[in-house]
């Protein structure tokens, strides 16, 4: 049959897209809980000797998925499939990559584990939320590529939002190298905030070089959780002059009234991209998964 798609159920729309991105067949699948909470998985069709690919995303629901994209591997893995690619676009316990207190696990390494133990072969993940760990061979024993949407979502922003003199702004250090990518996708200039301590009470969020007055910024992040962060950065630059504010992230996770707050705070848009179904995720990113795959 050659390579095959299958579908998660964080991730059946984005698997749709892909498959015919690659003009690859889609799978069924049957997904369903048994009363006391367990999940039950099947793959409907021939799965000896194909090459799968598994898409599953891991936002809200984490623990929940990660069971789920295990048994539908193992399933593969034992039913005959020749070769596993997990795709996890938005993946879970990234941030818990080192022991930070005694007692902590390393969470990010535990999954890690668990990923390669289920039978996956190759993986890929979106703007993974890495700090300390600048080369996924470091965490996994399989061949693993972090992918970045951040091209994508300038383009989008380039054909869809008219900006006047844009400065692309990451809204701290850690957030450089997404600025810096969509600054040269754009042709503009970007900056990064710094946190200036006035008082013990009182912060300055300040750009490192560049002035904001007069220019459109587009704040550009991998997260949007809360959205806290991005209100707060959003009034610092409209007390220093800047004009139209877009928001922008890769994987919009979008709790306690994010969306709200900053709009309030006075964003004129804010934009996503597909790797988590949200209101804000125009931005598809499934042509990024599939190049990456051919």
């Amino acid at each position: 049959m050659g390579r095959v798609i299958i579908g998660g159920s964080s991730s059946y729309v984005l698997a749709v897209k892909l498959a015919r991105e690659l003009k690859a067949p889609l799978l069924g699948t049957d997904i369903k809980k048994f009363p006391d909470g367990e999940k039950y998985v099947r793959i409907i069709g021939d799965l000896d000797g194909i090459d799968a690919v598994v898409i599953q995303s891991m936002y809200l629901n984490p623990d929940e998925y990660l069971i789920e994209y295990f048994l539908l591997v193992e399933a593969l893995k034992n039913s005959g499939a020749k070769k596993v690619t997990g795709i996890i676009p938005y993946f879970a316990y990234a941030r818990q990559d080192k022991r930070f207190n005694p007692g902590e696990p390393i969470s990010l390494k535990t999954v890690s584990k668990l990923i390669e133990t289920a039978g996956t072969d190759q993986l890929l993940t979106v703007d993974m939320h890495l700090h300390r760990v600048d080369d996924m061979g470091k965490i996994f024993n399989i061949p693993a590529k972090n992918l970045t949407a951040i091209p994508a979502i300038a383009h989008y922003i380039g054909k869809n939002l008219p900006l006047e003199k844009p400065l692309i702004i990451g809204p701290d250090e850690e957030a450089e190298q997404w600025a810096r990518t969509a600054a040269t996708h754009l042709e503009t200039d970007y900056d990064v905030l710094e946190k200036k301590r006035l008082s013990s009470t009182e912060v300055e969020i300040t750009t490192r070089e560049l002035e904001v007055k007069n220019r459109d910024i587009v704040i550009i992040d991998d997260i949007i959780s809360t959205g806290g962060t991005i209100a707060k950065t959003i009034e610092a630059l409209k007390k220093q002059g800047a004009k139209k504010i877009v928001a922008a992230c890769t994987h919009p996770i979008l709790v306690d009234n994010a969306l709200k707050k900053i709009y309030t705070a006075g964003a004129c848009d804010v934009i996503g991209t597909t790797t988590i179904p949200s209101p804000i995720s125009v931005v598809e990113i499934a042509s990024t998964l599939a190049h990456a795959l051919i």
